[in-house]
């Protein structure tokens, strides 16, 4: 059976537009989003849905070894299989926290590992969806498009830069001089992307890069782009299916540009239309204290909400004043009651180091999903016995950086209170045992 898919107007859930046309808001300048024929996708059940996407999880056939295109049906249902441009992404582990999740005193505390992926963070579900349609539509020769763009904090630009070179297609991405990490910096660099280092913030990219779309010769690849939605949907799809199909009752999630809260909401909800599940659970969206625009709607009741001056935070990839996607998140959150909690710097910094401590290795931005949990469970929010889940957005290794600084004390404004820096000695035997013995007896008295 075949599927169809559309752009609509995510805010009035009216009118179409065909996905290979170039359009990334509807007439009244409002927000797309895409819409799925979920009558005809209720013409197999939900033992066949699952049946189906069980028997293609993590196997090798194309492309439905992929986390995303393993639900192709519910993503990009009309792409020819050809025109898939696709790293093997999604399909990350969901690890069981034992150790960090017993000293919270939550026993079912889990991390969904979405930075461990072809570059390294979970913008390559949404990032193999947009150069997949883009591929496809200059194959069809129905535009004629010279390459994709992207404003970016660090993950997008390493996601579209490693797809386009996949694909053979030109990218070009704007980024903040100085804010990123130099593991990120140099992504796009190696995968041949022009990249452009601004002296200007994620927001100042994000308006120059809208500017130069508008003439459509380069194709907007933010993730306003509803495209990129359909990919990152699928984390809330796998996490129900590795836990056999049982849906959690936390998810607590880093918000930025805030495109990943409003997909997990979307896709939960197609899900539970299609009769798979018949609850979604609470969703936290979690910001740094530094870029807290969302929070502090929140805080209003949703009666207001500015963009603020995004400071300087450890959690690069979210210091957004003014995300794109904040409508979408908004609706969303209000619809289905979901809360949103913020973290300071030492909070954050401190939440990742010790659940480092644990087997975990935390990028800043997971920190941030870290404290606001461990905020919500003192306050006896999130109860002993309920299944917990904090999304990790991207691998610890692209903020290196950051974390030997906080274990040798180097971050400024931050007490390193889980610090472990290395111990410098001379080559010499006696002084390595008699620092192993000084180790073991402070730790095991």
């Amino acid at each position: 059976m075949t599927y169809d898919a559309w752009f609509r107007d995510a805010e009035t859930g009216t009118g179409r537009w065909e996905l290979d046309e170039i359009i990334y808001r509807s007439p009244s300048g409002g927000l797309l989003e895409v819409a799925h024929d979920l009558e005809a996708l209720k013409n197999r059940t939900p033992a066949g849905w699952m049946k189906l996407w069980d028997g293609r999880y993590k196997r090798t056939q194309w492309p439905f070894s992929s986390g995303v295109w393993g639900k192709k049906e519910m993503v990009l249902p009309g792409i020819p299989d050809a025109d898939i441009v696709s790293l093997d992404e999604g399909g990350t582990n969901l690890f069981w926290a034992e150790r960090f999740g017993r000293e919270l005193g939550i026993p079912e505390l889990w991390v969904k590992q979405c930075g461990v992926s072809h570059t390294g963070s979970f913008k390559d579900l949404g990032m193999t969806v947009l150069v997949s349609q883009v591929n496809h539509i200059i194959k069809s020769g129905k535009h004629q498009i010279m390459g994709v763009a992207c404003a970016s904090t660090g993950d997008t630009s390493a996601a579209l830069a490693a797809y386009c070179a996949a694909a053979g297609i030109t990218s070009v991405v704007l980024l903040p001089r100085g804010k990123i990490t130099p593991a990120q910096l140099i992504q796009p660099i190696a995968n041949n992307a022009l990249t452009l280092a601004l002296d200007t913030d994620f927001d100042g990219c994000m308006q120059l890069v809208q500017e130069l779309t508008e003439d459509k010769k380069l194709y907007l690849a933010n993730s306003m782009n509803s495209l990129r939605v359909e990919g990152q949907k699928t984390v809330a799809i796998e996490i129900v299916q590795q836990f056999d199909w049982e849906v959690p009752d936390w998810i607590f999630i880093p918000g930025g540009n805030l495109g990943n809260v409003s997909a997990l909401y979307k896709g939960f909800e197609e899900i539970q239309t299609l009769g798979i599940i018949t609850r979604i659970p609470k969703i936290v969206c979690c910001q740094a204290e530094a870029a807290n625009p969302l929070y502090l709607s929140y805080k209003t009741g949703w009666k207001e909400f500015h963009p603020v001056i995004a400071g300087e935070t450890q959690a690069s990839a979210i210091r957004i004043g003014n995300p794109v996607s904040r409508s979408k998140a908004i609706k969303m959150l209000m619809k289905h009651d979901g809360k949103v909690e913020q973290a300071s710097e030492q909070e954050l910094a401190d939440a990742s180091a010790r659940a480092d401590r644990t087997g975990l290795f935390n990028c800043p931005h997971t920190g941030v999903a870290l404290a606001s949990l461990i905020k919500f469970v003192e306050r006896g929010e999130v109860k002993k016995n309920e299944r917990v889940v904090v999304v990790s957005t991207a691998h610890g290794l692209k903020f290196g950086n950051i974390k030997a600084d906080y274990h040798t004390g180097k971050l400024a404004g931050i007490t390193a209170t889980y610090a472990n820096p290395p111990v410098e000695l001379a080559a010499d035997s006696q002084a390595v045992y008699g620092a192993v013995m000084r180790h073991m007896e402070k730790r095991y008295g």
